[in-house]
């Protein structure tokens, strides 16, 4: 019988997560581009944005999957905090208000590292009913 580990639902999480880790590591050095003077790098943490918070979404989905089949919360509570606050940075940055949008990409990017260890270190176990 196979184990929760080898679940397909386990897997596009996992697969999920790690796009959304390189998609969101891309993000400061787009803004570093930027920062440096070369004003393509702005467009380019735009379309990042745009990949990252849809990848967020995504994933949010799958692990509404993994809660209803594995019946394992966590990762949906952790990426609905991650996309709450990506959607937040998303239009704090959009509106310029850097005070916000800066803290909250810190914050997201080593949310997203936690979230990705803890999908990937161990099995995502059923629960016992």
């Amino acid at each position: 019988m196979a184990t929760a580990a080898d679940r397909p639902s386990v897997w596009v999480l996992r697969a999920l997560v790690s796009l959304h880790l390189v998609a969101i590591f891309g993000q400061p050095a787009f803004a570093g581009v930027f920062l440096s003077g070369d004003y393509d790098g702005l467009r380019l943490h735009e379309i990042g944005a745009n990949v990252t918070t849809s990848l967020g979404y995504v994933q949010l989905i799958a692990a509404l999957v993994v809660w209803i089949r594995l019946r394992r919360a966590w990762p949906f509570a952790a990426t609905l905090a991650l996309v709450a606050a990506e959607t937040v940075q998303y239009f704090a940055g959009m509106a310029g208000a850097l005070w916000l949008h800066l803290p909250l990409g810190v914050l997201t990017v080593a949310a997203l590292a936690v979230v990705f260890i803890a999908v990937w270190r161990g099995p995502l176990r059923e629960e016992a009913t």
